[in-house]
């Protein structure tokens, strides 16, 4: 039996209007209490590289920065046991309560899942026929090899919806 792990509140406010969704915060961003802390993970670089901010390694800022292009996180899964970072070790999850969450913030326009496995929790979690559109992405993390250009040219459908 593995450890449980949870993952982190939401980052969302009532002006979000784009959902990125993760699986489950890896063993470096449980560390740093981060989303995508991992410093092999695109997905920072992403963020900045589409909304032509400047780079910052500060949490806050990075925050910030979601908050003012009014782009908010979270993870499909609650809590699971997962040795390492793995999606395919993840055991015994328990999802987090999306429908609920886009039911308290009307703004969301879009979902952005980040990886295979967010897009399948969330399709188990909402059903297909779900009212808002949900795109799978290319996932940020380092064990998804292709190129960063390409990763962030799949990422640029988010402009579409802001």
């Amino acid at each position: 039996m593995q450890n449980r792990i949870s993952s982190f509140p939401p980052i969302i406010d009532y002006n979000s209007k784009i959902l990125i969704l993760g699986s489950i915060p890896g063993v470096k961003s449980l560390e740093k209490q981060q989303y995508y802390g991992h410093p092999q993970n695109k997905f920072w670089k992403i963020i900045f590289e589409l909304f032509n901010e400047e780079f910052t390694e500060d949490y806050i800022e990075r925050i910030d920065i979601l908050k003012k292009h009014h782009i908010a996180l979270w993870d499909v899964i609650d809590s699971c046991e997962r040795k390492g970072s793995l999606d395919s070790e993840i055991r015994n999850e328990e999802a987090n309560q999306i429908a609920e969450l886009l039911e308290k913030h009307p703004n969301i326009r879009a979902i952005f899942c980040n990886g295979g496995k967010s897009y399948k929790n969330l399709q188990k979690i909402l059903g297909k026929d779900f009212k808002i559109p949900v795109f799978l992405m290319p996932s940020t993390s380092p064990l998804h090899t292709i190129s960063f250009e390409r990763k962030l040219d799949g990422w640029k459908t988010i402009l579409n919806f802001l």
